[in-house]
């Protein structure tokens, strides 16, 4: 019985300690998450903003579609992109990727 009453008791402390445990685990998976996936997207996504911000006439941009062409026109929400000569389309800005001329660049 005195063995019994031993072994129940420190069960009943591994216990307590495991639930601290649990939560340093859950808190670390929490940290590690936020430094590796929601911090460097939300970085990406900063930096893509302030690009489309400051688009300029006659910038080389790549659209989400992959469509190459020259800025020949922006307005509040749209981008005219020249593709061909003569040939120009109007896109949203959230649709332009990436400067072109960067990707001659890597």
């Amino acid at each position: 019985m005195n063995l019994l009453n031993v072994l129940l008791s420190s069960s009943g402390q591994a216990q307590g300690g495991a639930g601290m445990s649990s939560i340093i685990m859950l808190v670390a998976i929490i940290v590690i998450f936020y430094f590796f996936m929601i911090r460097p997207q939300s970085k990406r996504a900063k930096k893509e903003k302030e690009f489309r911000s400051a688009l300029q006439k006659g910038q080389k941009v790549l659209t989400i579609s992959g469509v190459h062409g020259k800025v020949t026109e922006i307005k509040e929400t749209t981008v005219e992109i020249e593709i061909a000569p003569n040939v120009q389309i109007e896109v949203e800005k959230s649709a332009i990727a990436i400067d072109a001329t960067a990707l001659n660049q890597k």
